[in-house]
């Protein structure tokens, strides 16, 4: 049975993903030192710019992303009764869509 992230498939998204979680922190991180809002507005308006939009839109996604695949993996590997691991990744993945609804909504609100 091919497709899914399984393997080095898996491997290789949750390294994709960490490096843009990574890039886009110190990002932020330098953004914030180097040239702070001056208020909430000014913080909005930065935060609502089209290119800052996308990017924290893609920073949630690779989160959401990363996150499903190391649980994923943990609870594959050390759970080993078959019903045990189904709740446990039904109510991970039912915790992870509920934070990605939450971040769209933010989201939106910016727009």
């Amino acid at each position: 049975m091919e497709g899914g992230l399984r393997g080095f498939r898996a491997w290789l998204w949750q390294r994709a993903t960490a490096l843009y979680l990574a890039v886009y922190l110190v990002y932020l991180l330098a953004k914030g030192v180097l040239d702070p809002p001056a208020d909430l507005e000014a913080l909005r308006a930065w935060l609502g710019a089209t290119p800052v939009w996308i990017a924290t839109a893609l920073f949630g996604l690779s989160l959401l992303l990363h996150a499903w695949i190391g649980v994923r993996d943990v609870v594959l590997d050390y759970v080993k009764p078959a019903g045990l691991r189904l709740v446990i990744l039904a109510l991970v993945l039912l915790f992870l869509l509920a934070n990605g609804v939450w971040l769209a909504a933010l989201l939106l609100e910016l727009r």
